[in-house]
């Protein structure tokens, strides 16, 4: 029992404690129990700062270089780049990204994901939705690569798709910027295309161990198990090319939510990894000159090839006179991707830049690719 039941001290104490009572209020725990299940995960492999870090290096040493070099625009068929001129080849091995002309996705504002989609009962178990993670820096303008399909020449027993790169100007974010132009945009060259017209890309974040790209819609396309597992990985190499980040696996998500079967075979309950490059890459590809450029008659030719004994055959052929050049060039290294070039003298008009590989057992033509440049 109170003693002194006027003391201002003890009032002042009441007082205090009904304040700091009525300003609790409570909360949802499931945060919290998110947030200790979140932090318990394995650690990524990259922290995000760092990953940023050698993007944004990347990107300028690579616009760096760029400076250096000459060649006319290129514009893809809807007005947007998708490839550049000329390249360098860096310390990898492979060839720095040219020089874009033309800014290939105008910039948009990273949107919150939508709110997930109610599950029907068939789905219920497996759709399950993902934490958020941090979105990408934004930038004022990089350089990316963007992978498309395309079906490989020779294949020994059904028509085969590979991953073909090209190169395209953003600004924005990135990898959210070539996911926009791979799922929405015309490539230049004829011989590429896409399947995942109709997909709506949300954002791009990164969380620990795991990228994730949110869909507002997936492709509703539904494709064979071999088109679609190539299909997926266009995905996955156009993302981690974006990022500078080769490593970290790359969930895929619709509204927020996982495990819907993409293209009707791909499982996107948990994160895919990059496939090996040998199973899903063109051997072979031209990275200079692009579809359609304009070029001086002494023009030289770079890409990367995967080639028996290094060997990169190649053709040109004048569209009008016919007119033909056939050779052979040497890549830096045999049976792995490394750079090739060449150069060639043309005279004036549309021609046809064609690099092939040969078999070993037959010397039919096993893998290639093409580009038609007008000689001035």
């Amino acid at each position: 029992m109170n003693e002194k039941p006027n003391d201002p001290f003890d009032e002042l104490m009441r007082r205090s404690l009904h304040e700091e009572a009525d300003r609790i209020e409570p909360s949802d725990a499931l945060p919290e129990i998110r947030a200790r299940a979140h932090a318990q995960r394995p650690a990524a492999r990259r922290p995000w700062l760092l990953t940023a870090g050698l993007a944004a290096a990347g990107t300028a040493a690579a616009i760096g270089a760029f400076t250096m070099l000459n060649g006319p625009e290129n514009t893809a068929n809807d007005g947007d780049a998708v490839a550049g001129p000329d390249t360098t080849t860096t310390a990898t091995g492979l060839p720095a990204t040219p020089t874009p002309s033309v800014l290939t996705a105008s910039p948009e504002p990273s949107q919150a994901p939508t709110e997930p989609r109610t599950s029907s009962p068939s789905t219920a178990k497996t759709v399950q939705p993902t934490d958020r993670g941090v979105p990408e820096p934004a930038v004022k303008s990089a350089v990316v690569p963007v992978y498309w399909l395309g079906q490989q020449v020779g294949a020994p027993k059904k028509p085969s798709v590979r991953l073909y790169r090209t190169w395209a100007q953003v600004s924005g974010r990135p990898a959210e910027q070539a996911v926009r132009i791979m799922t929405t945009k015309q490539p230049s060259d004829p011989d590429y295309y896409t399947v995942w017209r109709g997909a709506a890309v949300n954002t791009v974040t990164r969380s620990k161990g795991v990228v994730t790209v949110d869909f507002k819609q997936l492709p509703t396309a539904a494709l064979d198990a071999d088109l679609a597992k190539v299909a997926a990985q266009q995905l996955v190499y156009t993302v981690q090319g974006a990022l500078g980040d080769n490593q970290t696996p790359i969930r895929i998500t619709e509204a927020g939510r996982s495990g819907r079967k993409l293209f009707g075979q791909v499982n996107t309950s948990e994160p895919l990894s990059r496939a090996q490059a040998a199973d899903v890459q063109a051997l072979v590809w031209i990275d200079s000159p692009a579809e359609d450029q304009v070029v001086k008659s002494k023009v030289t030719v770079q890409g990367v090839a995967s080639a028996f004994e290094a060997t990169v055959n190649y053709q040109a052929t004048n569209l009008k006179t016919r007119e033909t050049k056939k050779s052979f060039t040497m890549a830096k290294e045999g049976q792995k991707f490394s750079p090739y070039s060449f150069q060639l003298t043309l005279t004036p008009g549309p021609w046809e830049i064609s690099v092939y590989l040969l078999s070993a057992e037959d010397g039919s033509i096993t893998d290639t690719d093409s580009k038609s440049v007008v000689v001035k």
